[in-house]
Formats: C-alpha cells, sequence, structure tokens
C-alpha cells in the first residue's frame, strides 16, 4: 500500500511520431510513472518551461531540431543539467551513438524500443540521478565555492558561492577561453608532481582554480577563490601592522575594499558565519564597534604603507 503512495517519476517523452508517443506514455504509465508527450523540439522547450522532468527519452532524428541540438539545448540550462537524457534511435552506427552521448545524453536505447529493458535502464538512470543531485545540493547546502565542467571547458553546474564569484563570466559564450582550456587541463592531468591549482585569467580577474576530482565520464570538479596580488599584499601588511591572524587579515583587506560579508564568503570559500566570527575578533583586536570604522583604519593603514 506504501508503495503506491510514493511520489511519481516524471518523464518528458520527445518524438516526432504520434503512434511511438502514444505506446510509450502507455507502456510507462502502466509502469508507475507520469509521462509528459512533445511532438518536437520547440514542444519539449515549451514543456520544460512549465516543469522540470526527472528524465527525458529523446527520438535522435526529428525534423527541424533534431535530438543532439535540443540536447545541447537543453544542457546549456544549469536547473536541467543533473536530468538525464536517454536517447531512441534506429541508427545503430558508431558515430550516431557518440554523438548523443557528446550532447549530453547519458544513454541510448534503439527502435523498436523493447519495454522491460528501457524501464530497466531508466531506473538505473534515475537512481543515479538522485544520488548525484543529493550530493550536489549537500554542497550547495555547506556553502562550498566549487564547480564542474566537462572536458571541452563548458560549465555543468556550480555552487551558489562559485556562481557569485563567477557571476560576470557565467552565461557569456566561450567564457572558458584557449588560455583557460589549457590551464584546466594541466590541472586535471597533474598526478601529484606538480602544482595543484592554477589561476584562471578573465580580463583583469584572476580566480585561483584547484582540481579536486573527476565525478562523472566528463565531469570534473573544481574549487575556486579569488587570486588577487593586491590583495594579498595588503593582507599581509594588515597582519603585521595590526596583529591579526592571516584569516582576519585577508577578511578585513577584503572589507576595506567595500565587499559585502557574502561577497567575502565567496572570495575566501569560508561561510558568512565564519565571516561574522572573524570580523567580532576583528573589530575586539582594533577597538572598534562596526565594520565602517574597521575599514577606515584598514584604508589608514594601507596608505600609510605605501
Amino acid at each position: 500500500m506504501g508503495e503506491t503512495l510514493k511520489r511519481r517519476d516524471k518523464i518528458l517523452t520527445i518524438d516526432d511520431t504520434p503512434e511511438t508517443l502514444a505506446f510509450l506514455t502507455e507502456a510507462l504509465e502502466r509502469e508507475g510513472l507520469t509521462v509528459f508527450a512533445a511532438i518536437d523540439g520547440q514542444s519539449a522547450l515549451n514543456s520544460l518551461a512549465e516543469i522540470t522532468p526527472d528524465l527525458i527519452l529523446l527520438d535522435a532524428r526529428m525534423p527541424s531540431m533534431d535530438g543532439f541540438q535540443l540536447c545541447r539545448r537543453i544542457k546549456q540550462e544549469p536547473h536541467f543539467s543533473h536530468v538525464p537524457i536517454i536517447f531512441m534511435t534506429g541508427l545503430t552506427e558508431t558515430e550516431h551513438v557518440i554523438e548523443g552521448l557528446a550532447a549530453g545524453g547519458v544513454d541510448y536505447v534503439t527502435k523498436p524500443i523493447v519495454i522491460g529493458e528501457l524501464v530497466a535502464r531508466i531506473k538505473v538512470h534515475l537512481a543515479n540521478a538522485r544520488i548525484a543531485y543529493g550530493a550536489r545540493s549537500a554542497l550547495d547546502a555547506t556553502g562550498r565555492c566549487l564547480m564542474a565542467t566537462n572536458e571541452s571547458g563548458e560549465l555543468l553546474w556550480c555552487t551558489p558561492q562559485a556562481e557569485r564569484l563567477l557571476s560576470a563570466e557565467i552565461g557569456e559564450a566561450g567564457w572558458i577561453d584557449a588560455g583557460n582550456l589549457r590551464r584546466l587541463s594541466l590541472l586535471r592531468q597533474d598526478i601529484g608532481l606538480g602544482p595543484k591549482c592554477a589561476v584562471l585569467q578573465f580580463g583583469s580577474r584572476r580566480i585561483e582554480c584547484q582540481f579536486l576530482s573527476r565525478t562523472g565520464p566528463d565531469e570534473f570538479l573544481y574549487r575556486l577563490k579569488e587570486a588577487d596580488s593586491e590583495a594579498g599584499d595588503g593582507a599581509q601588511r594588515l597582519k603585521e601592522a595590526m596583529t591579526l591572524t592571516s584569516r582576519e587579515a585577508e577578511v578585513l583587506v577584503w572589507l576595506a575594499a567595500g565587499k559585502s560579508n557574502r561577497d567575502i564568503s565567496a572570495i575566501l570559500s569560508i561561510s558568512p558565519r565564519t565571516v561574522n566570527k572573524h570580523l567580532e575578533q576583528i573589530f575586539r583586536k582594533l577597538g572598534v564597534e562596526n565594520r565602517a570604522a574597521a575599514a577606515v583604519m584598514a584604508v589608514q593603514t594601507l596608505s600609510a604603507r605605501l
């Protein structure tokens, strides 16, 4: 009885053949899945504006916008990055399978569809997606400044902290240029003998990037933080002049630069609560009562040492 009360997974099925859509809808509904149908790429995009499916079944060959193009469009949206896409195709040539996986698909089934096999694959990918999404949500909640890219340097997802740090770059075409892509590639190839971090260049901005691990067949995880030599020099001067710890000096130098607590937490990859604790210690050591007074003292100290 409890089994029937469980949440029904939502499947978006996209195929330009009405008979195939009807067959899949009936068969998958019998398996306890809720099915939404779309007959072409634009209809699918319209549906995605209203719902977030748990999995997408996608016909590879459709008129106007084929499945490979549609898959790329869907995967460009961070909101759908965790949704697995299974291609349905009558094409068994290796190049088509590779194209589907490269576009962002996780699997493919050949037509005519064998429902038992398809359902088994759906259940596996739904379970994997739940594990991955749960882990990602946990990372978001801890305030980590993390991002994941594929091998081509395309941003797959990032935590809210990283999104704030990369706010000027996210959404821009080619935000990972050739130079940055090479730096990421060298980081992934490092097996412990070379440097663990690389500095990504975004115009005048510099962001320190540390490769953590490979988290999927084409997914690589990195930790980010602001890399600013002038900020580093300023923090060292404040540390020496005001008898602060290294972390307190880093917090104060960014406070003097006009950054909010949220900005500082993203730049230094620490939680806003930790920023507050450091500020309390800074106020006590400087004998001030608020951030404005601490910022004034920091600016005066840095100016006097130039």
